[in-house]
């Protein structure tokens, strides 16, 4: 069935104004998901050997969705579907307008592959209703009891009878939201699908991606990405609704501040429309609407090969391939499970050459290296019958080394549990602490003054935080620091990364942000990418997170604090694999608000979400180091390189 696909763009849609907004608002999405940069000889290439197909294909339950195929021209033999699924569309539309570059990369088209791209129910161009992470539906018994994982079943069904020259085996990839749409091909897998990679995969947006984490909530890059992504749809276009573009200032800080508390973005500028940020606003803790939309708990009997692939630097979704890998692994898969981590942000695998990020060096091209080395031959195995690439269960980079790591389970066996404890003055160790005088730290967190995220003028949230220099907030008076010795060996971390601090504050909740920092010598060298750039005493943030004090006990009912009692306060910080080199000094900074990438806490025990102005108040926190109470930052050690 060909389609007219421009009879829906209004007039009003093509004037410059809502244009201006629409490239704004890709530019604040998941520009990942739109796969890697490409030259004008790919886009040749594509033209004169593909042919582009625009389909809807019929679901079990009648609505039809969306596809663009594209079949290789030379029909000698028979090829591989490679399939994603995205709600952010599969433009361009129209079978006389190509994709500039199809496939995870160039390099599957070019060896010969049917690659198809499907808009998701209710996204652009595909009938039926968006639901943002929809859950996945066990036992389904009627024909209405459809989700993603039958969404893909059906679309695969209908590609094998009706696409010439396939030759009966099937894989999926996606990134971002894509990745979280490929997870759920694993569920009740369709038996041609054979290889399956989920690629930094949305998977809980309560627990560790994108909207929250650890129960905070992750403010800006939230607001931005559904101010369009939750506008409403009536009729299936060609057009994403265009974002918020007015911020008025290019200071997110002043932004957000002048914004005032959550509710506010719902009365001034969403108006209750936004469908996904009203369903956000409603469920402010980890109840069943949360606990219904993700995938892991249903990650069992999974049959297709996985391949999951996040980046150490992923400002949005790091968690998530962590806990899909870890989710099958628990299960037995009965085909190979591998993680592959790489030094990268957001998507950055599928678009770069890896080579470093801000003023970080990783000493060779680890993007195309994963590209042309593991994921290439990963679906070259699986769905050609190639020579198999014999994945490691680990494929993981060590930054500090800039190694590349092969291991038989992650975290590795090697790995041995070890806490860094705070100490008096500032110190940190490895030693459990003695007795102190004063055993504790204390400062002042003031919601009208709450601590930068990062040193930049930006109103986008961006990804240099996630490697950026951390002496702009160790300077802070609300910010505890504390930091080792000078390193006299090596010390290398690969897997969890945990805090546990013991606490008390004079408000009834507040939020502990802690970070991981390797502290670089006073001489270190000035290797920067950036020209200009002194490297000496250069913080580089390792890990950091958030936790929501109310939670401690359970995301799904929270409990207040009580003013001056002294409480632990325990979450997981999410792994990491790095080397601390000799002359560098450990480090962790604890603080109180990272704003505005996660919202400011009132540090009063009430509905954030529908707070007031008069809700938000002055705290003094403590952080304890006593032997009876040792607030620490537990990393995983290896001592000897496995290999």
């Amino acid at each position: 069935m060909k389609l007219n696909t421009y009879q829906l763009i209004s007039k009003q849609q093509k004037t410059m104004g809502l244009v201006l907004c629409l490239l704004l608002s890709l530019l604040l999405h998941k520009v990942a998901a739109q796969g890697p940069q490409v030259n004008k000889e790919d886009s040749i290439y594509v033209r004169e050997n593909y042919t582009k197909m625009e389909r809807m294909i019929p679901m079990r339950d009648g609505v039809k969705l969306f596809t663009s195929i594209y079949v290789p021209k030379n029909t000698d033999q028979k090829y591989p579907i490679m399939l994603d699924r995205t709600p952010y569309n599969v433009a361009p539309y129209g079978e006389d307008k190509y994709k500039t570059s199809i496939g995870p990369s160039m390099l599957f088209a070019r060896d010969g592959y049917i690659i198809v791209y499907q808009d998701v129910r209710g996204r652009y161009m595909s009938e039926g209703d968006f639901v943002a992470v929809k859950p996945y539906i066990p036992n389904k018994k009627k024909k209405t009891d459809v989700d993603e994982s039958s969404d893909t079943y059906d679309t695969i069904e209908w590609l094998l009878k009706n696409i010439p020259n396939n030759n009966g085996k099937v894989g999926t990839w996606g990134i971002s939201a894509p990745g979280f749409y490929t997870t759920e091909t694993l569920l009740d897998a369709h038996p041609a699908l054979k290889a399956v990679s989920p690629q930094a995969p949305v998977t809980d947006w309560f627990m560790g991606d994108d909207r929250h984490h650890n129960g905070a909530f992750f403010l800006m890059g939230t607001f931005a990405f559904l101010s369009s992504y939750g506008q409403p749809r009536p009729v299936p276009t060609p057009k994403n609704s265009p974002g918020y573009s007015a911020y008025g200032t290019p200071s997110g800080y002043e932004f957000y501040m002048n914004l005032g508390p959550i509710k506010n973005a719902n009365e001034t500028i969403f108006k209750g429309k936004n469908a996904i940020w009203n369903e956000m606003m409603d469920h402010d803790t980890y109840d069943e609407f949360w606990q219904a939309r993700t995938p892991v708990p249903h990650l069992k009997n999974i049959k297709p090969a996985v391949m999951t692939v996040g980046g150490w630097f992923d400002q949005e979704d790091l968690y998530g391939p962590l806990k899909v890998y870890a989710g099958i692994e628990r299960n037995n898969p009965k085909s190979p499970n591998s993680l592959i981590m790489g030094p990268w942000i957001h998507g950055g695998w599928s678009r770069s050459t890896g080579e470093a990020l801000g003023n970080i060096r990783f000493d060779s091209k680890t993007a195309p290296f994963y590209r042309e080395t593991i994921e290439f031959p990963f679906f070259g195995h699986y769905l050609k019958d190639k020579p198999d690439p014999q994945l490691p269960k680990a494929y993981i980079f060590e930054t500090g080394t800039n190694q590349w790591k092969k291991y038989d389970q992650w975290p590795p066996k090697t790995a041995q549990e070890k806490k860094l404890y705070f100490h008096p003055n500032g110190k940190l160790s490895f030693d459990v602490p003695t007795t102190s005088p004063t055993p504790f730290d204390e400062y002042v967190s003031d919601p009208k003054k709450p601590v930068p995220y990062t040193a930049e003028i930006r109103n986008i949230r961006g990804s240099d935080f996630m490697y950026e220099d951390q002496r702009f907030a160790a300077s802070r008076p609300d910010v505890m620091v504390y930091e080792s010795d000078t390193l006299t060996e090596d010390v290398t971390i690969s897997g969890s990364v945990m805090a546990d601090l013991f606490v008390s504050t004079t408000g009834t909740d507040a939020d502990f942000v802690v970070k991981l920092i390797d502290m670089y010598p006073g001489n270190a060298p000035n290797n920067s990418p950036i020209a200009g750039t002194k490297m000496g005493g250069f913080q580089l943030l390792v890990r950091g997170e958030v936790m929501r004090a109310k939670f401690r006990n359970s995301f799904s009912k929270p409990e207040p604090m009580k003013p001056g009692e002294v409480t632990e306060v325990k979450f997981d910080m999410q792994d990491a694999a790095h080397t601390f080199k000799k002359g560098h000094k450990m480090m962790v900074q604890v603080q109180s608000s990272w704003f505005p990438l996660v919202d400011r806490n009132p540090q009063k025990f009430v509905n954030i979400y529908q707070a007031t102005e008069a809700d938000f108040q002055k705290a003094t926190h403590r952080v304890y180091f006593s032997p009876q109470q040792p607030s620490s930052v537990m990393v995983s050690i290896i001592k000897k390189d496995p290999n």
